[in-house]
């Protein structure tokens, strides 16, 4: 009777600090899985092993880093895995996935709360997954509140068709679960497939009709590579030469023997040169050249490989008679034989030269948009010198051209065709009218060069020239000295629902002060490396205030992808999830 009336021992007592114990131990087990989760999923590693068993040698990262974290500390080794109570581990794949989508929840909470219901751009790409289901990826670009560029990745929508209208609802109704305007949207970039990029029903068009600042610009870096791509598809010619370079590479660099029997020739030409006093030797001369692919959204990368063939042609020749003699079947040896006859041709190193030439006009523009935001006005100058060189081509450069096709030729006893002959078309020598030397310089050579110079224009249009100069303008480089006032209003006027005529009034105004506050002594100013730069100094100066319109009008100008290769990254940065797992 004593021990019942005794409130400490009674059996509720008891049971409550049963269930508390349980619970601690429960939660204690729960944080110790979601810790392994969140450090799998921050450095994208695969969760799972091909064989989970208690007597499996590789049971996979989840579980190993659970195992791992029982043997360093024992009190949580007490209540994890095998010393769970009953069949309570919290490790089966279902709470596995149950970890991860509460992840991805605060994840997306967190972005969201950090964009804070500010303007942002889209970035969208469509791909098949692996059980061939369309999925389209949507990344998100804002300006935080520390003035930083950030790009964030949303989410995958399943899309039954591609058609802009299906892709717009499956962007709309992913922003909207999220509590995402579409009305703060201000910038967008996909790829320039015609249902994104259409001007009359592409996506692209459908949300500017919704939202007319939202201007779609796509990476400028991709915009240069296509040309190349629209060159390979509307010319004939250079269609077959990159065919021809492609299958050389596969053939050649097919194997690591093959490579090294490469290294190996171009050694022994080098040391011949060395000797005839044909080549000199210094610090980084004559330095090993290779054959590695060229990448899909990378141009320079289509230079470095053309110009390399150039340099060891000699060397690649060697290889191909090799393998055509002693290949181990019978592909093999036809396939060198048919490549030999192709690159031993005037028309074949004539197409070399050409493009090796349009290339490397092209490749200090190509290297500026490899970098970030903050070269955007070298971006802006080297894009018009690009376009200059190729019209100064057009006009001059033939004779040039001829020339070292014809020097080259002669070094490696290629024949050279007589110019004034009549050209054979096709694969049935079919006699033409025109000659070979109207042939090259008409059919080819003017055709390339016009077909490069109308997609530059093309894809580096009105719009985009106008944001750029307006961004370049903007630039922070040696304290504001390409300042144009002109130019950035004129940027700030395509933003017509943030700056009506009153505010570009007080916009103008503002610009006065800011610009004469931006070249004056203060040393925070001083050392800025570009418009990111800008927007971060002007939040840690407390000037957002004092310059709103000024730093609003940044804002919207780092929110568009404009400038460089840091949207195809962003792309790319699919492939990680675009697997089996």
């Amino acid at each position: 009777m004593l021990d019942l009336s005794n409130h400490h021992q009674s059996i509720q007592v008891v049971l409550d600090k049963h269930l508390e114990k349980v619970k601690s131990e429960y939660r204690m087990s729960l944080k110790d899985s979601i810790d392994v989760a969140i450090l799998l999923l921050h450095h994208g590693l695969l969760f799972r092993g091909h064989y989970e068993s208690e007597y499996s040698t590789n049971q996979g990262l989840f579980l190993s880093f659970l195992w791992w974290h029982k043997d360093k500390h024992l009190d949580v080794g007490k209540v994890i895995l095998e010393n769970a109570p009953q069949n309570d581990t919290l490790t089966c794949p279902m709470i596995q996935k149950d970890i991860i989508n509460a992840c991805a929840k605060e994840t997306l909470k967190s972005i969201i709360e950090d964009l804070n219901g500010d303007f942002f751009g889209i970035l969208a790409d469509e791909s098949k997954d692996i059980s061939h289901k369309e999925q389209m990826a949507l990344v998100l670009r804002y300006v935080n509140k520390n003035g930083e560029v950030v790009k964030r990745f949303v989410g995958l929508v399943h899309v039954s068709d591609t058609s802009a209208c299906s892709l717009k609802e499956a962007i709309y109704s992913l922003l909207s679960y999220h509590s995402l305007s579409t009305s703060k949207m201000r910038g967008q970039d996909y790829d320039r497939a015609s249902n994104m990029k259409g001007e009359i029903n592409g996506l692209k068009t459908l949300i500017m009709k919704d939202s007319s600042s939202a201007y779609y610009i796509h990476c400028f870096t991709h915009q240069l590579q296509s040309t190349l791509v629209v060159i390979a598809k509307k010319h004939l010619d250079v269609e077959d030469f990159f065919d021809h370079v492609t299958n050389m590479l596969n053939v050649v660099g097919g194997s690591f023997k093959r490579r090294d029997l490469l290294r190996h020739h171009q050694v022994e030409e080098l040391e011949q040169l060395l000797e005839s006093g044909e080549v000199i030797t210094r610090q980084e001369l004559n330095q090993e050249r290779g054959l590695q692919r060229p990448g899909d959204t990378r141009w320079g990368s289509h230079f470095k490989i053309l110009d390399n063939f150039i340099a060891i042609l000699s060397s690649i020749v060697r290889v191909l008679k090799l393998i055509e003699y002693e290949g181990s079947t019978s592909h093999e040896r036809n396939q060198a034989e048919y490549l030999l006859g192709k690159i031993r041709t005037y028309k074949f190193i004539f197409m070399l030269h050409l493009m090796v030439k349009v290339l490397a006009m092209s490749n200090e523009l190509s290297n500026i948009l490899q970098k970030k935001d903050q070269d955007i006005i070298n971006a802006v100058v080297f894009l018009d010198i690009t376009k200059k060189r190729l019209q100064d081509m057009s006009k001059t450069g033939w004779k040039s051209l001829l020339h070292d096709a014809s020097s080259f030729c002669d070094r490696h006893d290629i024949l050279i065709p007589k110019i004034d002959e009549s050209y054979f078309r096709g694969k049935s020598k079919r006699k033409s009218n025109v000659c070979y030397s109207h042939h090259l310089r008409v059919e080819i050579f003017c055709v390339v060069i016009d077909v490069q110079l109308q997609e530059l224009n093309e894809r580096f249009d009105v719009v985009s020239s106008d944001l750029l100069l307006g961004m370049a303008s903007l630039s922070t480089v040696n304290s504001f000295a390409n300042s144009d006032k002109d130019k950035i209003m004129t940027l700030a006027k395509y933003y017509p629902n943030e700056f009506d005529k009153f505010h570009l009034r007080d916009l103008s105004y503002q610009l006065d002060t800011f610009i004469i506050h931006m070249r004056g002594d203060d040393p925070k100013f001083s050392n800025l490396q570009g418009i990111r730069d800008l927007a971060k100094i002007l939040v840690e100066a407390n000037l957002v205030k004092t310059y709103a319109l000024v730093y609003l009008l940044v804002k919207l100008i780092l929110i568009l992808p404009v400038a460089t290769v840091n949207v195809e990254r962003v792309f790319s940065s699919m492939k990680r999830i675009k697997n089996k797992v």
